[in-house]
């Protein structure tokens, strides 16, 4: 139980301080999760259904993402080209840029100073990594 306790407050503790980076430039950690998956896909678009699974989140909460980004012209939604009852969610040339302005202040701001020794951080990669795997996750 102790392990879990404190890998859930590590958890709440590492998105409070991505998200207080992410706050001025108008996005959420959920939001910044999407558009990312965006610019890794190799057209830029993705169905919705595979980008909730991608994320593990309910359909509600990709609705919710896309809309804000959507509205803030970051995403488009399209037509998908062969299944009517699919929407592909395209991100936006402002979209990239956000999103490599994001990721540059997380990596600056968060991820290059995580607070533990090479090894530490090398070590804990590894056991997450085991758990993940244990749990079915990619």
């Amino acid at each position: 139980m102790a392990a879990l306790t404190s890998l859930m407050r590590a958890h709440q503790l590492a998105l409070s301080l991505v998200e207080s980076v992410l706050k001025p430039l108008g996005i959420t950690f959920a939001r910044y999760e999407v558009l990312m998956l965006l610019v890794f896909s190799q057209r830029g678009t993705l169905p919705m259904s595979v980008i909730g699974s991608r994320l593990q989140v309910h359909a509600t909460s990709v609705t919710n993402a896309v809309d804000r980004l959507e509205r803030a012209d970051l995403v488009r939604r399209l037509p998908h080209p062969s299944d009517r009852r699919a929407t592909l969610v395209e991100i936006t040339d402002s979209g990239r840029r956000l999103a490599d302005d994001a990721t540059d202040r997380l990596n600056a701001e968060v991820f290059s100073q995580p607070g533990l020794s090479p090894r530490d951080a090398r070590g804990l990669v590894e056991i997450l990594t085991r758990f993940r795997q244990d749990a079915g996750d990619f």
